[in-house]
């Protein structure tokens, strides 16, 4: 997966990142289809941060890693 793909869904480019992105985007079909994969990831972690039944405290925080 491209970096900046997920950078660009969650929005957190600078402006000259946000438009260099955006045209790599014209020309790279992996990244075009990484994008429509992750269109909704910016929706679904709010979900997840409004959602009161996911801080239960049960269970150990979730981590990444690379």
């Amino acid at each position: 997966m491209h970096d900046g793909v997920a950078a660009y869904v969650l929005g957190v480019l600078d402006d000259e990142e946000h438009e260099a992105f955006e045209r790599h985007l014209d020309t790279c079909e992996q990244c075009q289809a990484e994008l429509i994969e992750l269109a909704e990831l910016p929706e679904q972690l709010d979900e997840l941060k409004n959602d009161p039944s996911s801080t239960s405290g049960d269970d150990p925080p979730m981590t990444m890693s690379r």
